[in-house]
């Protein structure tokens, strides 16, 4: 009977034990775990979502953002672990990450919320040893003695010495202080980090994926005229580029580099969604020297320090293109993608359209990377004209300049037949001083299969008013006439389209060409021979009459 009270209190004890193992083993006493720098890695760039197609990148405060993928090595032990990925995009939208290739799966994520800074290197040596070092400015001898620190980084930092308490920097002596070791938990580039769990330990490679804010991305496009033919046809040399921008502080080096065309339902805030680290400046506070009427406290500041420069973006006569540097005159010319021998390819991403760029490249911090996608040098198109009727006003027989614009078809048949991007479009024109500027503006997206129109020009060859020729206001129901006069000086004809309003805004009869919609608009197209003045009329009236 004794024996068996004693296996049992024996066992309760050791029972007991055990339970006080686990409640002494605090779920902060998992083993921290460094991943190893990326081995592999992807970026995905979104346009602003909320850019319009006449706005510009804006290259100081980007809006659009990016997908990142990247491949890591960890090797686990068994039990809990936390797994730290150092470097991760500054911009990086936690809520969004997702990390594959762990037998154990995620318990937990973080966003590490402090980067290395003076601030948090002394708030996390509270109440630790550090050595002040001060040098006599009289005679130049330095002299350290250890201290502890006794205040936060938050208000004037007091060391507790061998000579008592006192406050730094308040004494007008060059002074520092030096830390043995950063403290647990602080790196100088923003960190992710996630808890696991692993019943066997090993190695693994995984895959972190996030969304990123602080990027975007354009397109441009360098046209040269090539004018052949006759009735107004024109050939285009088109080259276009691809500028990609970030503005985070991290680089993305040999990475599969992809941008998606195309507008997307974006309901988040990514920027109020990352949440950046910040790296905090220590500011110290002195109490006034000389009496409390003399004036406010001296405030002197440990400054954090500076960032490392960004690289240029563009130098003066070059600009860097996908590592290398190209002539701006080369830039312009389609021989360049000959030279570059790299050009991003287009592939179907559902509606939308994504640009891969098919070599590893190098994604700089603060810094934009422009890549060639489209080379097209056998553009066909066409010129026309067009001017706008307003049948509110009186016909007086005062020509006004027509617009000159280019149409052409996003199809194989005009020398396109791929997806263009939204951006900005410079136009050029050879002469016998070299290649003139003749039109810059945006672009909205094109798909293929649309037709193209461009407005280039006011035109100082083609003259038009087209204007009504009955007094009164024409929406009373009853018919009106309409004239339209055009002037052509050119030694070829010309189409000219005349704008007659918004579509089902008017009823017309006795039209000397037929009536369309186009574009949301009702519109009529005539042609004017070389050398020649041409007259048109027609009668309007508002519907339902």
């Amino acid at each position: 009977m004794a024996r068996t009270l004693s296996f049992l209190a024996s066992s309760f004890l050791a029972l007991l034990g055990a339970l006080a193992l686990v409640v002494a083993s605090p779920a902060g006493a998992r083993q921290i775990v460094e991943a190893s720098e990326p081995s592999d890695i992807s970026v995905t760039m979104y346009r602003d979502p909320d850019r319009g197609a006449d706005e510009a990148m804006d290259g100081d405060w980007p809006e659009g953002f990016a997908m990142i993928s990247e491949v890591r090595t960890v090797t686990l032990p068994q039990g809990q672990s936390t797994i730290r990925f150092e470097g991760v995009a500054e911009g990086m939208v936690a809520v969004t990450a997702i990390v594959t290739g762990l037998a154990g799966g995620t318990i937990e994520k973080n966003r590490n919320a402090d980067l290395l800074s003076p601030a948090a290197l002394l708030d996390g040596t509270l109440g630790n040893r550090v050595r002040i070092t001060r040098t006599n400015p009289a005679t130049g001898i330095s002299a350290s003695q250890s201290a502890i620190v006794r205040t936060r980084a938050d208000g004037g930092l007091v060391l507790q010495t061998g000579d008592g308490f006192e406050a730094v920097r308040c004494s007008g002596l060059p002074e520092k202080l030096t830390f043995d070791k950063v403290p647990a938990g602080l790196s100088a580039r923003p960190v992710f980090s996630i808890d696991t769990r692993d019943d066997t330990g090993g190695t693994y490679q995984v895959t972190l994926t996030y969304l990123a804010w602080g990027f975007d991305w354009e397109a441009h496009y360098v046209a040269t005229l090539d004018r052949s033919g006759a009735k107004g046809a024109v050939g285009l040399r088109l080259l276009s580029w691809l500028t990609l921008l970030n503005d985070n502080g991290q680089s993305f080096n040999d990475a599969n580099l992809m941008a998606v065309a195309g507008t997307l339902n974006v309901e988040s805030d990514f920027q109020s969604l990352s949440d950046p680290p910040q790296a905090r400046p220590m500011r110290l506070t002195c109490y006034p020297l000389g009496s409390t009427g003399d004036g406010t406290p001296i405030r002197q500041m440990i400054p954090s320090p500076p960032p490392p420069p960004a690289p240029p973006m563009y130098a003066s006569d070059t600009i860097v293109v996908t590592g290398s540097r190209v002539q701006r005159k080369m830039m312009e010319s389609p021989l360049a993608l000959a030279a570059i021998g790299m050009q991003a390819g287009e592939e179907q991403l559902g509606d939308l359209k994504l640009y891969r760029v098919p070599e590893r490249v190098s994604v700089s911090a603060k810094g934009l990377k422009q890549v060639a996608f489209l080379n097209k040098d056998k553009v066909r198109g066409e010129f026309f004209y067009r001017t706008g009727c307003a049948p509110f006003d009186y016909f007086d027989d005062e020509l006004e300049p027509a617009e000159l614009m280019f149409f052409t078809k996003n199809d194989d048949e005009h020398g396109l037949g791929v997806a263009m991007p939204m951006g900005g479009f410079t136009l050029f024109e050879p002469s016998s001083a070299g290649d003139l500027l003749v039109n810059e503006q945006t672009i909205r997206d094109y798909a293929k299969g649309q037709e193209i129109e461009l407005t280039l020009a006011q035109s100082t060859n083609v003259f038009a008013e087209c204007s009504a020729t009955t007094r009164g206001d024409p929406d009373t129901g009853k018919w009106h006439n309409m004239k339209a006069k055009i002037s052509n000086a050119n030694s070829e004809p010309v189409r000219l389209r005349l704008v007659l309003g918004a579509a089902g805004q008017w009823e017309t009869r006795r039209t000397p060409a037929k009536v369309r919609i186009k574009d949301g608009a009702q519109i009529m197209e005539v042609r004017v021979p070389a050398g020649k003045t041409r007259e048109f009329s027609w009668q309007i009236r508002a519907p339902g009459a």
